[in-house]
């Protein structure tokens, strides 16, 4: 039975310029989104075009260059989404960044300052404005997709902040999807464990384990994130997949610690 989904419009990727967020700018643009992609480095969201562009067809993409720990920063890219095309359709939050693992009390504040405003205030300002879009645009409605983690359950030791962000992910999930309803506006997220990416790769050499060990942890290819995050998007707003986890088969979660 063939099931009806949600035809390809247009979608924000917020840090589009590398790992996650070039692999789901890249895999939105082949099955026909147009993709406005969000990055602080001009140079880098020009290489995710040109990696989209290479021995394929892509309907649109564009970039807007801005730290979304900003707040003028974030307005700016969702007016150039307003003005430009008039609707928006999708929004992949995926902007993030992780600190040292280090004791939470050696933790310094400015690690702290830092990763509040990339992992918790940007999706939430993002989420903000992309709502002002959708509610009000006709047919209305849309949908929002947060990259999450793992460590939204289950930390890891030594990565307080992190793991604070990202439970303040979830939360944002849960009340954005609740908040939607009236809207038909959707949100889901998608929790990911090792993909191979340029933050990734700097930990999985080796990871420290609950028990106290340093082990390597198994990953799996980027392009399966941008694989499921073009079927969560294509799904009809009156369907949703409120949580998603994407992980190598082998790494410790289940049964974590």
């Amino acid at each position: 039975m063939s099931l009806p989904m949600t035809q390809p419009g247009i979608a924000v990727v917020t840090g589009a310029s590398s790992g996650i967020g070039r692999a789901c700018s890249i895999a939105l643009a082949h099955a026909g989104w147009t993709v406005v992609m969000s990055g602080r480095k001009e140079k880098e969201l020009e290489e995710t075009y040109k990696r989209a562009k290479e021995g394929k067809q892509v309907k649109e993409m564009t970039w807007v260059v801005g730290d979304l720990g900003r707040r003028e920063d974030v307005i700016k890219l969702f007016d150039f989404v307003r003005e430009k095309y008039g609707r928006l359709d999708l929004l992949f939050n995926n902007a993030g960044r992780a600190t040292a693992g280090c004791q939470l009390q050696d933790t310094p504040y400015e690690d702290w300052e830092s990763i509040l405003a990339i992992n918790v205030t940007a999706p939430f300002l993002c989420t903000q404005e992309a709502f002002k879009i959708m509610s009000t645009q006709s047919p209305k409605g849309g949908r929002i997709i947060n990259n999450g983690s793992i460590s939204s359950y289950t930390p890891r030791p030594f990565s307080a902040p992190y793991t604070m962000t990202k439970h303040a992910v979830a939360g944002l999930t849960k009340s954005t999807a609740l908040d939607g309803r009236e809207h038909d506006i959707a949100c889901s997220q998608i929790d990911i464990g090792n993909a191979e990416s340029k933050m990734a790769s700097k930990e999985n050499a080796g990871k420290l384990q609950p028990f106290g060990e340093v082990r390597d942890e198994p990953v799996i290819p980027v392009d399966y994130v941008g694989a499921t995050l073009v079927y969560m998007a294509s799904l009809p707003l009156d369907v949703n997949i409120l949580n998603q986890t994407l992980m190598a088969n082998k790494m410790p979660f289940v049964g974590r610690g």
